[in-house]
This record gives structure tokens, sequence and C-alpha cells, in this order.
């Protein structure tokens, strides 16, 4: 963790973001309207943890040992998505924006390309096949060894892992949303895959991208490390969002009672 690699490009995206959603936050303060302190904080961690996955020793190391890969892959297809979805970048985008803003961004998320891809069936495939794709497949060694292709993987792991905790836990408008029981149902189901993909990778007998991390039976003992890494994070990714699917429906069910109890108040006649 110590020996820092920066990286400017995820440096720069993540400067701008911060300094797009502070400017969201100033913005409202400015219309009298108090944005959550709870979503500023969750984006300003998930930026934290993309600083910690793209310029920490995760990164340096990323190319000599496939458990540092892994660790990194959680950091920035797991942690950071699901606190960017709780964050609710695009609520604040929308109340922040002016009205011919507001129109455009409407526009972007009624669009057909990203209804399609944040249908709950496309997402969940994303989030599961981009992984079976990437680790199966000649593209891994391809990233670590063509520094455009490897941002390219980061970003992807970034935008998979946030159209699905988007769909499961983000409060954010959209086109498809689905009740709570429903959500928890999407996490359950989508647990299984970090569990397969580690398992395979565990029984298998050949080092995944060989020509960088080696053939010998110390590339092999990091490769089930890393397996390991991504089969534990994986079950606790899915447990940790279940816990947040939970908590937002009973937090509805508490809205919801406290509205029809207003509303019974209102209607009863006064003595």
């Amino acid at each position: 963790m110590s020996a820092w690699a920066p990286d400017p490009g995820a440096g720069l995206l993540v400067v701008v973001a911060a300094a797009l959603y502070v400017a969201g936050v100033r913005r409202l303060a400015r219309r009298g309207r108090q944005w959550s302190p709870a979503r500023t904080a969750a984006f300003v961690s998930g930026l934290a943890v993309v600083v910690v996955a793209t310029q920490s020793g995760l990164a340096a190391g990323e190319a000599t040992r496939f458990s540092l890969h892994t660790a990194q892959h959680v950091l920035l297809g797991m942690v950071a998505p699901a606190l960017f979805a709780l964050g609710a970048p695009v609520t604040l985008a929308l109340q922040a924006s002016s009205r011919a803003g507001q129109t455009a961004l409407l526009g972007v998320l009624h669009s057909r390309a990203l209804t399609v891809l944040t249908h709950p069936v496309a997402a969940w495939v994303v989030f599961g096949g981009s992984l079976v794709a990437l680790y199966f497949s000649p593209l891994f060694e391809l990233s670590l060894r063509n520094e455009a292709v490897h941002a390219a993987v980061h970003l992807q792991f970034v935008a998979a892992g946030g159209l699905f905790c988007w769909t499961a836990v983000g409060t954010d408008p959209g086109r498809w949303r689905m009740p709570h029981g429903a959500r928890l149902l999407f996490v359950v189901l989508a647990v299984p895959v970090h569990a397969v993909i580690g398992l395979a990778l565990m029984g298998s007998v050949e080092v995944l991208a060989a020509g960088v991390y080696g053939a010998g039976p110390e590339a092999l003992a990091d490769q089930r490390l890393g397996a390991g890494i991504l089969w534990a994070t994986g079950d606790l990714f899915g447990v940790a969002l279940a816990g947040v699917v939970l908590a937002q429906w009973m937090g509805h069910e508490e809205r919801v009672a406290r509205r029809n109890d207003r509303l019974l108040d209102a209607a009863r006649p006064a003595r």
C-alpha cells in the first residue's frame, strides 16, 4: 500500500466527479435546499475507494500478482459502485440543474440505449457475464499488457458494478424501478456468480495470464488466493447489499405507515 503509482487519467476522473458533485450540493444550498450529508459521504467514499484502487500499491502490484488484481477488482467493481449508487448522483444532478439541463438529462435517462442497459435482466447479465468474458478469454492478459485496454477494463468494472448496484440499491429515478422484494431476489441471484468463478479459478491447474504472472507453483498459489478473495468478497458483497435492500424496505414501509396515519387523522371528524 505504500508503493503508490499515480494514474493521471483515473485521478482526473475522480477530481472532475468530486467537483461536479460538490458544485451540485452547493447550488442546492444557494437555493435554500439541503442535500443529504449521508448521500454526500457515500459518494465521496466511493471516490476514495477508486483512488485506493487505482493509485496505491494495488495498482502498482496488479501486474505481478493476481491476488492484488482481484482486490483491485473488488474495490472498483463492487465497493465503489455501491457507494456511488447510494450517493444518488442522478437525483442531485436533476435537482441542481437548470430547466434545460434537466430536460437534457431526462432525455438521456429515457433514451433507448439506457433503457435497455438498465433493465434488471441486462444489468445482471452485464455484471456476471463481463467477469466470465474477462477471466476466461485472452482479454485478461491483454489488459495487463496494453494500457488502453487496461483502462477500459477498469472503466468496465465500475460501469458494470454501477448498473448492478443502481438497480439493486439505487434511489435515483429510472425506467425500471423494482419493488423491494424483487430487488432482494435480484441481489440473491447474483451471489453465486463470484462463487462459481472463484471455484473455477481455484480448481484450475493453469495460470491465467501466464505470460505475465509466470507459470510456476507460486503463481498458481497466488491465483488460488485471488480466487478465494473473489469468492469470499462476492458473498460478503451480496450479504451487504441484501442488508441495504432490507433497510430501505423497512424505511419505505415506515414512511407509508406514517403517511396513512396522517391521512386517517385528517379524515376523522373534529370533535
